[in-house]
């Protein structure tokens, strides 16, 4: 198991480019600003797009970024003070109503927390503010799911099993989302959609990404312990490669943004 200190450095360098940037692509083609004052990104990482909102609107638009614990902040700091960017980052918790613009980020919270990270956003909103969220919605990870199912299945690890299945009824649909949104005090909710394709010469390196080995993989199998975890993480590429042969193994995400105004 890695540190935190660790895992910021691994988000820094390898997940904000291999994950990050495949959802903030779509963020890019469908949110405008439209001449907001301020704005809040939550779950920030070490900044990277944070950075690259600021540099097309800071001009008109001053860019607060909130990251998720104090090693991504040390990161995100330093990386500000070398490209003499703006970016005001923190931990800190931010008053109710102060923000024309938030955008958050959602990929890694777990779908039951994923409501009151939505609340929290809409929180620091002022009314007739845009609120933006990004996360994978039901439909993704269906490729890898099925190959830790097939496994725990074979090692006679039911327990495990029923365990995954639901971790996969809990990743939210579409329409769970847009709920959730109008829930917490959106209106005029828009939903965009697009399906991205991670993609891995075999099963050993699918298993050895750091994506998937120290982000996505203690997610989808936080209830086992070390020894059952270690046991299924060999097996995991065994079966890929015995399935897939010479073939690349793949799993598709489905990588969903959900805009609105605060009511």
């Amino acid at each position: 198991m890695k540190t935190q200190k660790e895992l910021a450095f691994l988000r820094d360098l390898y997940i904000e480019d291999a994950w990050t940037n495949r959802f903030t692509e779509h963020v890019d083609k469908h949110i405008k600003l439209n001449g907001a004052e301020n704005l809040l990104y939550l779950n920030a990482g070490t900044g990277s797009h944070a950075f690259a909102i600021a540099e097309r609107h800071g001009d008109k638009t001053d860019v607060f970024a909130a990251c998720e614990n104090e090693d991504l902040l040390s990161i995100a700091r330093d990386k500000a003070a070398a490209i003499n960017s703006n970016v005001d980052f923190s931990t800190i918790r931010f008053e109710d109503d102060a923000f024309d613009a938030v955008l958050a980020d959602a990929t890694f919270v777990r779908p039951a927390e994923l409501a009151d990270f939505i609340d929290d956003a809409v929180r620091v909103a002022k009314n007739g503010a845009d609120v933006a969220f990004f996360l994978p919605a039901a439909g993704s990870y269906g490729e890898v799911f099925s190959v830790i199912w097939e496994v725990l299945f074979n090692e006679e690890m039911t327990e495990d099993n029923a365990a995954v299945e639901r971790l996969v009824a809990a990743i939210p649909t579409i329409s769970r989302v847009e709920e959730i949104a109008e829930r917490s005090g959106l209106v005029n909710i828009k939903t965009e959609t697009a399906v991205e394709i991670f993609e891995y010469e075999n099963g050993a390196e699918f298993v050895a990404s750091p994506l998937v080995e120290d982000f996505l993989m203690p997610i989808w199998l936080e209830s086992m312990n070390e020894e059952d975890l270690a046991r299924i993480t060999t097996k995991i590429p065994q079966l890929i490669d015995s399935e897939e042969g010479d073939l690349t193994f793949r799993f598709t995400v489905k990588a969903t943004l959900v805009t609105g105004e605060k009511s």
